[in-house]
C-alpha cells in the first residue's frame, strides 16, 4: 500500500492525518523481539510476568516499526517520498501489550522549502501512537523530504 499522491505543496502546517489501526499479537510480539530484542519481557510470557512490567510488552522498536509501517501505508507516496535525515525525538509512553490495537495520527508541526535542492521541501513531523484506551503509547517527531511539483 502506499498514501495518496501527495506533494510538498499539499501539506499545511497544523494538518492532521489518520494513519489507522493495527492489533498487535502475542505471537508478533514474540517473533519481533526474538529477532531484534530478546528481552525476557518481550520473549518469554513467564518470564514476563515477573518483570516490572508484569507481563509480555512489545519492544519499543517494534511499536516503531509498526508505526513506519502506518506511516508509508497511510501518509508517505512512493513517487514524493525522498527519504529522511532522521528523528530527532522519540518517546515510549507506555507499554504496548498483546491484543492493543493501536490508532496513529500524523501531525504537520512545520513546513520550508529546502535551501539546496528546489525540488524538494522538507516536513517536521509527529507522529502518535495511541492504544485503546486512547493512552499515548509512542510519539516520535521527524524530518520528512517531500517532492515539490515541477
Amino acid at each position: 500500500m502506499a498514501g495518496p499522491l501527495r506533494y510538498w505543496e499539499d501539506y499545511e502546517a497544523g494538518a492532521v492525518y489518520e494513519l489507522g489501526s493495527k492489533t498487535v499479537s502475542e505471537a508478533e510480539i514474540i517473533a519481533f523481539a526474538t529477532q531484534y530484542d530478546p528481552q525476557p519481557f518481550h520473549v518469554d510470557p513467564v518470564a514476563a510476568r515477573d518483570s516490572m512490567f508484569g507481563g509480555l510488552i512489545a519492544s519499543g522498536w517494534h511499536t516503531c516499526a509498526i508505526t513506519m509501517r502506518m506511516i508509508v501505508d497511510s501518509y508517505l507516496n512512493p513517487q514524493t517520498s525522498l527519504g529522511s535525515p532522521g528523528v530527532e525525538q522519540l518517546r515510549w509512553l507506555k507499554p504496548v501489550r498483546p491484543g492493543d490495537t493501536l490508532v496513529g495520527r500524523m501531525h504537520v508541526i512545520d513546513k520550508r522549502e529546502s535551501r539546496s535542492k528546489p525540488d524538494m521541501g522538507l516536513l517536521t513531523n509527529e507522529a502518535s501512537l495511541e492504544n485503546q484506551h486512547g493512552e499515548a503509547v509512542l510519539t516520535l517527531r521527524a524530518t520528512n523530504l517531500i517532492r515539490r511539483r515541477k
